[in-house]
């Protein structure tokens, strides 16, 4: 109402002469005022909104979210997630949180202002537990899906919801599976139950920085379980990644839920029905979470290694630079340029994603029988050449069809 108001006094005020004998000034104070009180509404109006919609995101999670729950466990919970504290690893058994759309436009900077949670009885790790230990403070809720809500954001800089991770891990790979978990939300819009957390086991060594106040345990492994449970159609996928560099895409570490839970011994979504827990905990299908507009929708997972003998997967590729070897990969698309005057397959991954890909030049086209922009794509394929790098990606140049093969019959002739 107020801004229909706004409207049309600002539509009248048009009309007067200025000369006149109103007082713009005063009317200018007057409606500033006015758009001051409506800016306070809105913000209050937005408060209680997250409100409902973080208490939305802690019932559902109570209903079907959570992993069972052992006797002695006490779940904490904070705005935006719930937890298991482990006090004997001085980190969290696991979190569990809900990726919702509005992570998409949750615009909030990070605080970087990490606390001992209050609401752990027996206490939490603290700065000094991590400082100078050479391990980041890993984030198991990501907080870039709670920066639509300051206090669901500022949980997650509770050592509750922290664990040692390899800077190498933290800051590459486990930040792309964040990122792909965040993307399916975006691009599908649609809300997510996740679950994550460290494998935990007796004999981890624990950080012995000076300084530590807590004897934190360094995991070997992480998980993120992670579940569409919305409509008639729910599904599950799993990950599970070493504390350490990781060289493959996020698809290459896709398990099914069942294989996390016979390595953790925690049993996930015990509250679905049975025949529903089963039959989504058994699934392992990363093609069923990349929506439409997804700049990575379309790509694949590298060629398990090891190959048969002589043949490279895409991502072996670049440890060959110089060399005359056989790639192998699934051609994910095609593309050619009248600039470049060239025909680009790239394997594996989308462009500019790709790990490796593979150029035929214009000049080269009448040596293949057929058209490899059209008949080579979605096939698995092997490529024979040198390995050279442009823009730091490896590719090989093909000058005949000789040079081309599916790879089922390169691996058959690698057999022989």
């Amino acid at each position: 109402m107020r801004l229909h108001v706004l409207a049309l006094c600002a539509t009248s005020l048009l009309s007067l002469d200025i000369h006149g004998q109103y007082d713009l000034d005063g009317v200018l104070r007057n409606m500033e005022q006015q758009q001051r009180r409506m800016l306070s509404e809105q913000e209050a109006m937005r408060g209680r909104l997250d409100s409902v919609k973080l208490a939305i995101i802690r019932r559902d999670l109570r209903a079907m979210g959570l992993p069972k729950v052992l006797d002695g466990e006490e779940v904490i919970t904070h705005p935006g997630h719930l937890l298991v504290y482990s006090e004997k690893h001085e980190q969290p058994k696991w979190v569990a949180h809900i990726a919702t759309p509005d992570l998409i436009t949750g615009n909030l900077a990070r605080i970087d202002s990490f606390m001992p949670d209050p609401l752990v009885k027996s206490g939490t790790a603290v700065t000094a537990d991590y400082w100078n230990s050479g391990y980041d403070r890993g984030h198991l809720v990501p907080s870039a899906d709670m920066r639509w809500n300051i206090d669901a954001l500022k949980a997650t800089y509770l050592y509750s919801n922290i664990s040692p991770q390899v800077p190498d891990l933290n800051r590459k790979a486990w930040a792309d599976l964040e990122d792909w978990e965040r993307r399916y939300v975006n691009f599908s819009k649609r809300r997510v139950f996740v679950v994550t957390g460290p494998v935990l086991r007796d004999g981890l060594p624990a950080m012995q920085n000076p300084g530590h106040a807590n004897e934190v345990s360094i995991p070997e492994l992480f998980y993120k379980v992670i579940a569409d449970l919305d409509g008639d159609q729910p599904k599950a996928i799993a990950f599970v990644m070493r504390n350490a560099a990781q060289e493959y895409p996020v698809v290459s570490y896709a398990v099914p839920v069942d294989s996390v839970e016979r390595l953790t011994g925690i049993d996930f979504f015990p509250a679905l029905d049975d025949a529903v827990e089963s039959r989504i905990e058994a699934m392992r299908e990363p093609k069923d979470w990349y929506a439409e507009g997804d700049p990575f929708f379309g790509e694949t997972e590298p060629l398990k290694a090891p190959l048969p003998k002589g043949l490279f997967n895409t991502v072996q590729a670049k440890y060959h630079i110089g060399k005359e070897v056989t790639v192998c990969g699934t051609v994910v698309s095609t593309r050619k340029t009248a600039k470049a005057k060239a025909i680009y397959l790239n394997f594996d991954r989308m462009h500019p994603h790709q790990d490796f890909y593979a150029t035929i030049w214009e000049y080269n086209g009448p040596n293949f029988s057929y058209d490899p922009e059209t008949w080579l794509l979605n096939k698995q394929v092997c490529v024979t050449g040198k390995i050279t790098v442009f823009d730091d990606i490896p590719r090989i140049s093909v000058n005949n069809e000789s040079e081309v093969q599916l790879y089922e019959d390169a691996a058959r002739g690698a057999g022989r």
